[in-house]
């Protein structure tokens, strides 16, 4: 059986570039971590033998393979203080126009005769 290529994701950050390898029940997983590569492999729930092998374009600094980013509590808190306060400043603005009591809109623009001609035409 012909070895494929695990689906791959990645995206990167300022000083960071992460990889995720998309294999769902995966056995015999194997993660290799060089200075200039990473290999990938392992079997899926069919017993297909995944393998990817990317060079890197710089050298890397390789953490250990255990370690990985729960992106259900992740958060970038690069400049996040300065988002967050426009944010809070922004609602507050809003919060601020729509809490401000008016005067209900005047209705003595409508026509009592366009009442009239309605059901003069529906007769």
């Amino acid at each position: 059986m012909a070895r494929q290529h695990a689906r791959t994701l990645w995206y990167d950050r300022p000083r960071y570039v992460f990889m995720e390898f998309c294999v769902e029940d995966s056995t015999d997983v194997h993660v290799l971590i060089e200075d200039h590569r990473i290999v990938f492999s392992c079997k899926n729930a069919d017993g297909v033998e995944l393998y990817n092998e990317i060079e890197f374009y710089a050298k890397v600094n390789s953490k250990p393979v255990w370690l990985s980013v729960d992106f259900d509590n992740w958060r970038d808190w690069e400049g996040d203080e300065e988002m967050e306060l426009a944010h809070v400043e922004h609602y507050a603005e809003l919060l601020k126009k729509v809490s401000t009591k008016r005067p209900p809109p005047a209705m003595d623009d409508l026509d009592d005769d366009s009442d009239s001609a309605d059901d003069a035409t529906s007769n």
